[in-house]
């Protein structure tokens, strides 16, 4: 540390060289000393009894224990959830840019919390992790310190410790087309969806929403933060939530066309789906692919039955499950129409 020229090198090698002298003396390596001209953080990873790897975040540097400054997250984060770890902490404002300091990369730094939490939730052999100091800057980011414990050969595999929540089921992420050829790709819906969302709803017609939500409803009310932080942010392990994107060759502006949900019923092995499609994008079959996408997952996790609640009007809904399967029958007296499927 502190070698400021050549000769500095050379007498800190001889040290080095006289202390081990004896052993078997391979030689050192030689790096540069890193300023500390940014801000110090930490970030960390370690087992709950109760919720398996939890993630830490905070302000770093040997006095870590002292402000400790920190917000928890699980594994696997996406980069806004990445983002509501880091404005849970004090050095969040700092980082912002502070005393005639610029900012730091945020956007960089979101995405190093994702990737570090990919890698705790893909090395599960991994039992605690940390990086600290973890020096961050205007125009870098760099670890000057890590540690790493994996569980001993003792733990079997079978008992190492469970994520609370599911990882994204990239396994369903898969292109598509429209009869008319339009390319779309269906993938599980993340919570940075919300702003695709918003735009999605207003491309509903008055006469879509009704048959979707059997009443009508305002676009203020479907486009509530409150409301597409629910529908965008799951838990993938008690519903599935599918949405086709399609990327505007021109703009590159993405837009979603049809969205689909299946939702477990809470101590039973049936779900509940619900579809809803784009007007301009109607009667291209992106309904029937969504549906057929959505039986297999229910398979995948073993269901016993699909089923769905129908407004008699909604004809194209029923022609649709017809053709995949579904039993379609009305009661005397019911108001609506049920789809079942045993699968």
């Amino acid at each position: 540390m502190n070698l400021a020229n050549a000769a500095a090198v050379r007498r800190a090698y001889r040290a080095i060289e006289k202390k081990v002298k004896g052993a078997d003396f391979l030689g050192v390596t030689v790096q540069p000393m890193i300023a500390r001209d940014g801000y110090e953080l930490i970030l960390g990873s370690s087992p709950d009894p109760e919720f398996g790897p939890v993630l830490l975040f905070g302000a770093g540097g040997t006095l870590v224990e002292v402000f400790q400054d920190r917000a928890l997250g699980l594994p696997p984060l996406t980069t806004t959830l990445a983002r509501r770890m880091m404005e849970q902490t004090k050095i969040f404002t700092a980082l912002k840019g502070v005393r005639g300091k610029g900012p730091v990369d945020l956007a960089a730094l979101e995405q190093l919390l994702v990737r570090f939490s990919r890698l705790v939730v893909e090395q599960p052999w991994i039992k605690e992790i940390d990086i600290n100091p973890l020096l961050v800057s205007e125009d870098r980011q760099i670890a000057l310190d890590a540690r790493v414990v994996v569980h001993g050969k003792e733990v079997r595999e079978e008992d190492l410790p469970k994520l609370a929540v599911r990882p994204y089921p990239a396994q369903y992420v898969s292109r598509s087309a429209l009869k008319d050829g339009t390319p779309v790709t269906i993938r599980p819906i993340r919570p940075e969806d919300e702003p695709l969302m918003v735009r999605f709803h207003q491309a509903l017609s008055d006469q879509s929403v009704y048959l979707r939500f059997f009443q009508p409803l305002k676009l203020s009310q479907r486009v509530a933060h409150e409301r597409l932080t629910r529908i965008c942010f799951i838990d993938y392990d008690r519903e599935m939530a599918l949405v086709a994107e399609r990327k505007d060759p021109d703009t590159e502006t993405r837009n979603l066309l049809g969205a689909a949900r299946l939702t477990k019923i809470e101590g039973t092995e049936e779900a509940e789906f619900s579809i809803l499609i784009a007007d301009p994008y109607q009667r291209q079959g992106l309904g029937t692919e969504l549906l057929r996408r959505l039986i297999r997952i229910g398979r995948d996790e073993h269901l016993k039955k699909i089923r769905a609640d129908i407004l008699p009007d909604n004809t194209a809904m029923q022609r649709v499950c017809k053709k995949l399967g579904f039993k379609i029958r009305r009661e005397v007296g019911d108001p609506l129409v049920s789809a079942e499927l045993e699968i």
